[in-house]
């Protein structure tokens, strides 16, 4: 019987290699939204060459700029959902497989690597998709026509939540960070035994 449960146990453990589909997976995607918004970078400083051209309208240029700055509202975007998909596949294999060497002992792994547990990477993800939110919302606030008084007060108010959603945010960050330091003070090891 013991032999059974070891044997049933060690393939339960080792079961979470199967992470490492979702991590491939979420890292090609990733690769693909930046190829993604790079071209349309590139695309979109093709377009705007334009803009100095002396024959055109007044009308054409201010269309020329407001589809400029619409589409590098997009570019943003489509980063930030490029970064989402590199967190994540990032966050997965550190929690589900194996510490990344190389990366401890940079700066940079500080600063993306610090996920302990499920939380954490949850709180890294949410705070980016928070951050494509509202960079959609300003698009759409770009292309808004407003008609009646009752637009402005919703475009308003939703600027309000965004910056209510932000304060939230930080107020959070604030208070993980001072628990952080708190316990770091306590002389309690880090993940990684430090």
């Amino acid at each position: 019987m013991g032999f059974l449960e070891k044997l049933f146990e060690g393939a339960l453990w080792n079961s979470r290699f199967m992470i490492v589909t979702a991590v491939v997976g979420s890292l090609l995607a990733g690769i693909a939204i930046f190829y993604m918004a790079t071209v349309d970078v590139v695309n979109l400083f093709s377009h705007t060459l334009h803009y100095a051209d002396p024959s055109l309208t007044v009308e054409a240029r201010k269309a020329l700029h407001d589809a400029t700055v619409s589409h590098i509202v997009e570019v943003v975007d489509g980063y930030l959902l490029a970064t989402v998909m590199l967190i994540f596949s990032l966050g997965l294999y550190e929690l589900f497989i194996s510490d990344i060497d190389q990366a401890h002992g940079t700066k940079a792994s500080s600063k993306i690597l610090v996920i302990n547990n499920l939380d954490d990477l949850k709180s890294r993800l949410a705070k980016v998709i928070l951050m494509i939110l509202i960079v959609t919302l300003f698009e759409e606030a770009l292309n808004m026509h407003l008609e009646t008084p009752l637009d402005l007060v919703y475009l308003g108010a939703s600027i309000a939540l965004v910056a209510l959603a932000l304060y939230f945010t930080h107020a959070a960050d604030g208070s993980g960070h001072s628990q952080v330091a708190a316990d770091d003070g306590e002389g309690q090891p880090d993940k990684h035994g430090h």
